[in-house]
């Protein structure tokens, strides 16, 4: 079941088991936490299986058109059940109903770390096109790729 949470001491609760769980993808503590701080304030939703958290996505405002999907996790023993693919489906909905034309991710681009090469093959599937990649957004370790999705 897909829900979205509105307490910010929940949000930042479901993300913090989640991604603190996920070390392969968000390894970088200080990053972890500043994502688990942003998700208190963006549209959340979780999904829950049997009565647990097992996965969220968040979306962040990045123009008059534009959403980004901020952050997304899925506990590992829930991978490659359609769970990730709902909460998309769900946030995207969500997305139009609040006016947005487009949604963007940014992810390390193809070919650097084979966990990130599973990660942009997911958002290719869920139907995100390529636009750029910035090879020193970050660093040049961990090239930003950017996809989008027209809503």
């Amino acid at each position: 079941m897909i829900k979205e949470i509105k307490n910010e001491g929940e949000k930042m609760q479901i993300s913090r088991s989640i991604l603190e769980s996920l070390t392969d993808w968000f390894e970088v503590e200080e990053s972890r936490e500043r994502y688990i701080a942003e998700s208190a304030g963006q549209l959340f939703l979780a999904a829950e299986e049997d009565g647990r958290n097992v996965g969220f996505i968040t979306l962040k405002p990045t123009g008059k058109e534009t959403v980004e999907l901020a952050v997304m996790g899925v506990l590992s023993e829930y991978h490659r059940k359609g769970i990730g693919k709902k909460l998309v489906e769900h946030v995207k909905s969500a997305a139009r109903e609040q006016g947005y034309s487009f949604m963007q991710v940014k992810t390390v681009a193809m070919g650097m770390y084979p966990d990130y090469d599973r990660t942009n093959l997911f958002y290719l599937g869920c139907g995100f096109k390529e636009f750029e990649v910035f090879p020193e957004l970050w660093d040049k370790d961990n090239p930003c790729q950017i996809y989008i999705m027209a809503l």
